[in-house]
């Protein structure tokens, strides 16, 4: 079987980027290029990790 992988992206210099907090059962933090239908990413915030993480 071969392995799953995913092509490298490219960087899109005029991407718009915003990140935002879903108040419900569960608090979703939900991350996502306003440029681009359907180009987002949500996960639960208590999953989601620390901006010091990412650096």
């Amino acid at each position: 079987m071969a392995p799953d992988m995913v092509a490298e992206a490219g960087v899109a210099t005029d991407a718009e980027v915003m990140a935002s907090v879903e108040d419900g059962r569960t608090e979703t933090f939900i991350i996502a290029d306003v440029s681009r239908d359907g180009a987002y990413l949500t996960v639960p915030l208590a999953e989601a990790a620390s901006l010091p993480a990412w650096r």
